[in-house]
């Protein structure tokens, strides 16, 4: 009998060694994986390069909720990946999968086929501007930011030129629904044209009856209008929530990523 209670006690023990050192096993390999990814930097800096990372997945899926400026510590993560490989290659893929569903869509011919894209960060990169503004870490200078648009100047974004041209390809009707009010009408659409966004069907901005209305309200009654005439939304992309949601929304709708900033 005594033998027998050795024997069991010998086990848990044996056990819980086996245990424990399976787990330090698989921690260890974790932190190897890391280290591998983060090669000669800085622990600090993994730590706040992976709660950024975590912080910008929880603005891409909308969970972040209401925002105003990105977290101070995250402006050189945002600045490393808007200049950098990732945002072009997501964006990239993006178009890829729209690209993909818009093939599907069955084009009647009669031209109310329909595709609504956003502007500022959808179509135009507005990054210059950003890049001198702390990349969303300073509070939105509204004058500062007009005048910047007055300039037209802003980049097209490679990724959507492309999938913009394969739309008109297509046979779809492409309608430009942007934030910006009726009085830079002739400086974006300088600022589109330079850029290769040509022969769209209209370009709708903010009138004076529409100020003061959220993005979402202001871009469901637009949709809503074109839908009223006749137009089949099939598909809509832009690159905040506030493009894309509401009401008189799209088939399918497309979000591109923007961790620099929100409109409600």
């Amino acid at each position: 009998m005594d033998f027998r209670r050795f024997a069991f006690a010998l086990l848990l023990l044996l056990s819980f060694a086996t245990s424990s050192l399976s787990e330090r096993l698989i921690r260890m390999s974790t932190e190897d994986r890391g280290a591998s990814v983060y090669s000669g930097v800085p622990r600090s800096r993994k730590n706040n390069d992976l709660l950024c990372e975590s912080w910008k997945f929880s603005v891409e899926t909308n969970d972040a909720g209401v925002w105003y400026t990105i977290p101070e510590k995250c402006v050189k993560f945002v600045n490393e990946y808007m200049n950098g490989e990732r945002y072009r290659l997501d964006s990239e893929v993006i178009a890829d999968f729209a690209l993909e569903y818009a093939k599907t869509v069955n084009i009647t011919g009669d031209g109310k086929d329909a595709w609504i894209f956003d502007v500022d960060e959808t179509l135009l990169s507005n990054l210059p501007w950003y890049a001198a503004h702390g990349f969303g870490s300073e509070v939105f200078d509204e004058d500062s930011f007009n005048e910047w648009v007055d300039l037209s100047q802003a980049p097209a974004l490679p990724a959507s030129l492309r999938f913009y041209t394969e739309l008109q390809e297509l046979g779809f009707k492409i309608f430009l629904l942007t934030g910006r009010a009726e009085s830079q009408r002739e400086s974006s659409d300088k600022n589109l044209q330079y850029s290769g966004f040509t022969n769209y069907e209209r370009l709708i901005l903010r009138s004076t009856s529409d100020v003061g209305k959220t993005a979402t309200l202001y871009k469901s009654e637009k949709r809503q209008q074109l839908i009223d005439e006749g137009y089949r939304i099939h598909g809509s992309s832009g690159d905040q929530w506030s493009d894309l949601l509401g009401f008189a929304i799209g088939t399918r709708s497309f979000k591109l990523p923007n961790p620099m900033y929100y409109i409600s």
